[in-house]
């Protein structure tokens, strides 16, 4: 399991500026992030280098935040990776709320970032298939 944290970022000039200079300062690194946005408001979703800390540093910052169990897997960086994956949760009628990707360093494998309802089940059906479980030391 690797713990997300999620933090409601209004839609104004400079408001996600002074979120990320705010963990910047305090040595917070962004490992992956995922932006999602409404008309009032964006929803920034990110695994970061020490989750305690930015979690603190966020409310701190008198941002809304909260930490998410999210699943980590490897993929292979090739067509049909991430279908492999999917095709496993339908079986088992595991449903994605929703996920993300990065690749940490070119040519290697995709890593894809899940949220889904029952982070253990998927997780250990994932590990019983044989594909790879990232873990926040990973990341």
């Amino acid at each position: 399991m690797i713990r997300q944290i999620s933090v409601f970022v209004e839609n104004k000039s400079g408001r996600l500026f002074s979120l990320t200079n705010t963990l910047a300062e305090k040595g917070i690194d962004l490992l992956a992030l995922s932006l999602a946005d409404t008309a009032k408001y964006g929803i920034l979703r990110m695994i970061v280098s020490d989750p305690d800390s930015a979690l603190k540093i966020i409310q701190d910052a008198s941002f809304t935040a909260s930490e998410t169990p999210v699943l980590g897997v490897e993929v292979a960086d090739e067509p049909g990776g991430l279908a492999k994956v999917l095709h496993m949760f339908k079986e088992h009628g595991i449903s994605v709320e929703y996920l993300y990707s990065f690749v940490r360093t070119a040519g290697e494998n995709a890593m894809i970032i899940f949220r889904v309802e029952d982070v253990e089940k998927a997780g250990g059906l994932l590990s019983e298939a044989g594909f790879k479980l990232i873990t926040e030391e990973m990341i």
